[in-house]
């Protein structure tokens, strides 16, 4: 049975491992597009969205830009709203006790 200062060890390498990874995954990008490739998003290897491109025939003749933009804005502060909504449902499970390595979001 391992002691305690090796599961601390380990638990500090595994912090140290998943950090490296979330770094890594921030800088990959992944590009999905839908309607036959009329409207696409970019988005980072954690799922953070980087950008929206939607063909401007979609929108005959609308500010493209603009629409791209508020898609962007809403899609984004969704995200946000959600990480919150996890970050406050771990902190409800775990009883407020901080956990010994931060998980990722």
């Amino acid at each position: 049975m391992p002691d305690f200062s090796q599961l601390l060890q380990l638990g500090q390498q595994m912090q140290v491992k998943l950090s490296q990874m979330q770094s890594e995954l921030s800088q990959r990008v992944v590009t999905g597009s839908a309607g036959g490739g009329m409207v696409k998003a970019t988005v980072d290897g954690r799922g953070q969205i980087r950008g929206v491109q939607i063909d401007p025939s979609v929108l005959g003749g609308a500010d493209t830009e603009m629409l791209e933009d508020l898609v962007l804005a809403a899609v984004s502060d969704a995200q946000r709203r959600a990480s919150e909504m996890y970050k406050e449902e771990l902190r409800k499970a775990t009883g407020g006790l901080p956990l010994p390595f931060q998980l990722p979001i």
